[in-house]
């Protein structure tokens, strides 16, 4: 008889889901899903706003990286325009992103992962959390509070509000960058690239300790998608999409963002309302990709910054050649996109035309239909808008990077719990990997579903006539 483990809530992720595991006879797993039960809404609710309304709109999906959702749909509407944003707007909206991507990685790895990761997978439950890891590492953990105070302060300063921002719009920023907000953001990089660096040299001693975790955290081959620049380098604003395979042999590139919908298909599963993207050459479900931070430093050629160009030599040859497999892998590869992240603030502050108060275009409806592509922290995130002759939505799709990376997050569940589940009931070790695995890949389940409300992660042990074995709940 088979048999089902639930797990609800999954813990320190942003949003919550629910996790089966399904037993056979002979009590090993055979099968795992990720659950999100959240309904998607915005891509309805929107239909009939004016379009210069869906930057703002879209920011209000997710809390953590609503600056990724602004300039994808600024990028889209500036397509609707059909105007090209004037050189500082464009710098300056990269400056935004780049303190997003600071301040959200931060977050994961710092408050969601560093427990697991300094602490143990196995450590109690009262300890592994981020309270914990104050305790033994208090350097660290003020050290992790101030780069994300840091990325926040920024965003704040250039558009608005640290949650929710409003300073990107269609054509452009609201207001040019001044010579105060410059030298304030400059004066405090050096202790950020300080602390990024020490942390990388703490983190790669640890490898040792999680030969296991990182032999099963979803260690398999499968495609991997990013954007890079012209030269194949890390890109995170603009460029164009790139495919790779297991062996780091591009597989498509070049891809426009309006071209999307030729390699990427979105399948829809009856037992969850977040959609399985995949490419569309290989088909459903053998077109299986990632993104983020690994699949971006799996897909570029370099970083294109000093210091990260170094560490990102090192991330090539993690797993004994030129592809890091390892979903484990994604806390290293967030760190090393931390570092980028400020030598490129450091580096777009200091351009000579920086204070240049041309920040935007302005034009009316003259295409009816836009793509806006931009790398969020989590990965490649794509906003597709279409409109009426007035500029009001008629449809819109969004492809959220959690979505992106759902196929592959189930699988390495799965691989996971057939490594440390044994039985009919659930340790707190083995528990602990399971929900380490998702956040491994920092999904954003609230963000990917667009929800309201909320629905705690359960995770169930099932047997095979479906009865409940064990099970795990929160919430």
């Amino acid at each position: 008889m088979s048999t089902t483990i639930a797990i609800r809530p999954v813990t320190r992720v942003e949003g919550h889901g629910k996790i089966t595991l399904h037993l056979d006879d002979a009590g090993q797993v055979s099968d795992a899903r990720l659950h999100v039960t959240q309904v998607r809404g915005f891509e309805k609710f929107c239909e009939g706003r004016p379009f210069t309304e869906m930057p703002s709109l879209m920011a209000r999906i997710c809390g953590i990286c609503p600056v990724s959702h602004l300039l994808a749909s600024a990028k889209a509407c500036d397509e609707i325009l059909a105007v090209r944003i004037p050189a500082a707007g464009a710098r300056l909206r990269r400056i935004v992103h780049l303190a997003q991507t600071v301040q959200s990685h931060a977050l994961s790895f710092f408050y969601l992962s560093s427990p697991d990761l300094l602490l143990g997978m196995d450590a109690e439950p009262a300890r592994r959390n981020v309270l914990g890891v104050a305790a033994e590492y208090p350097e660290l953990a003020r050290g992790g509070i101030r780069l994300r105070q840091f990325g926040q302060q920024v965003i704040e300063s250039l558009s608005g509000d640290r949650v929710h921002p409003h300073g990107i719009v269609p054509g452009g920023m609201l207001q040019p960058l001044d010579a105060a907000q410059r030298d304030a953001i400059l004066a405090r990089i050096p202790e950020a690239v300080a602390f990024v660096e020490r942390t990388l040299e703490l983190f790669t001693t640890l490898d040792e300790r999680f030969r296991e975790e990182i032999a099963t955290f979803a260690h398999f081959p499968s495609l991997f998608l990013g954007t890079v620049g012209p030269r194949g380098e890390l890109e995170l604003y603009d460029g164009a999409l790139r495919f790779v395979d297991e062996q780091g042999e591009t597989v498509a590139d070049g891809i426009a963002a309006e071209q999307y919908r030729d390699y990427i298909g979105e399948a829809v599963e009856p037992w969850s309302y977040l959609k399985m993207p995949y490419y569309k050459p290989l088909g459903y479900p053998a077109g299986m990709y990632r993104v983020g931070p690994l699949a971006r430093l799996n897909v570029a050629a370099r970083c294109g910054t000093p210091r990260a160009d170094v560490w990102f030599d090192a991330f090539r040859a993690v797993d004994g050649g030129c592809v890091a497999l390892s979903s484990f892998h994604f806390h290293l590869a967030r760190l090393i996109e931390a570092l980028y992240s400020l030598e490129k603030l450091d580096e777009l502050l200091r351009h000579p035309d920086a204070l240049d108060a041309r920040v935007r275009a302005q034009a009316g409806v003259n295409e009816l239909e836009g793509v806006g592509i931009a790398e969020a922290p989590r990965g490649t995130l794509i906003h597709h808008y279409r409109v009426d002759a007035q500029g009001l939505i008629t449809w819109a799709n969004l492809i959220i990077a959690t979505g992106h990376n759902n196929l592959a997050m189930n699988r390495g569940i799965l691989q996971v719990a057939q490594r440390f589940v044994r039985g009919e009931t659930i340790g707190q070790g083995a528990l602990n990997r399971v929900e380490a695995v998702v956040r491994a890949f920092d999904p954003c389940l609230s963000c990917s579903t667009h929800a309201f409300g909320q629905m705690p992660l359960h995770l169930q042990l099932l047997a095979p006539d479906g009865k409940v074995l064990d099970q795990v709940m929160r919430g």
